[in-house]
């Protein structure tokens, strides 16, 4: 099976207007990124905006509501039908699981991220596809979820949880901390990041949240 249609066949299993996990605390953290990218120098008016992995468009019309002009571009076609229908005005692409993205050099403000990383099997050609299309200086604003050590060690102590969290039939690729994300935007030139965690009691978070600028040289 092709990575295209694998991607279509988990979006089928998706029920129709599902709610993302921690879907208004990615909200408020992407429109509050989005504020402060628009303040800075060299920013458009309106902020020109990518969602990366899109899905149905939830946050992206939040963008689009908030008055930046955004584009939202995923690997499935079947999402981004849901969010045409959901949301008739949204500029929403079909992109080709690897290689590069039909979007021109420099062309974003700030890209937007929520729950995507952790699903990419080329972590490095992804991430080199996002800094292409910022402009230098442009923002990045991610979520992904948290694996401290406190929640590995709940894990470790559950095989319930353990067999959840690796469920080999998941599509989720990737386990990031909050040390090793920062270290890898900063391998990938940028630069004033910030990583947090957030969602659920203090120690046991579900969620990191990012923000980094792509260095201008």
């Amino acid at each position: 099976m092709s990575s295209r249609n694998y991607q279509e066949v988990l979006w089928q299993a998706v029920p129709h207007g599902s709610q993302p996990r921690d879907l208004q605390l990615r909200r408020a953290f992407m429109l509050d990124g989005l504020r402060a990218a628009a303040s800075r120098p060299g920013a458009g008016e309106p902020l020109r905006v990518l969602d990366v992995g899109c899905g149905e468009g939830q946050l992206t019309a939040a963008a689009a509501q908030a008055g930046h002009a955004v584009i939202g571009v995923d690997v499935a076609e079947e999402p981004l039908r849901r969010a045409r229908e959901r949301h008739g005005d949204l500029d929403v692409r079909l992109v080709e699981p690897d290689g590069e993205w039909p979007l021109a050099d420099a062309s974003f403000d700030a890209v937007w991220a929520g729950e995507t990383i952790e699903h990419v099997l080329d972590t490095a050609g992804w991430l080199s596809q996002v800094r292409r299309v910022l402009r230098s200086g442009g923002s990045l604003l991610l979520s992904t979820p948290a694996n401290g050590r406190l929640a590995m060690l709940a894990s470790a102590l559950s095989s319930r949880r353990m067999e959840e969290r690796f469920d080999p039939r998941s599509d989720r690729l990737r386990f990031y901390t909050a040390r090793t994300l920062a270290r890898l935007l900063e391998d990938f030139g940028f630069e004033r990041i910030e990583v947090r965690t957030a969602g659920g009691p203090p120690g046991a978070r579900r969620a990191l949240l990012a923000s980094a600028l792509r260095s201008r040289f």
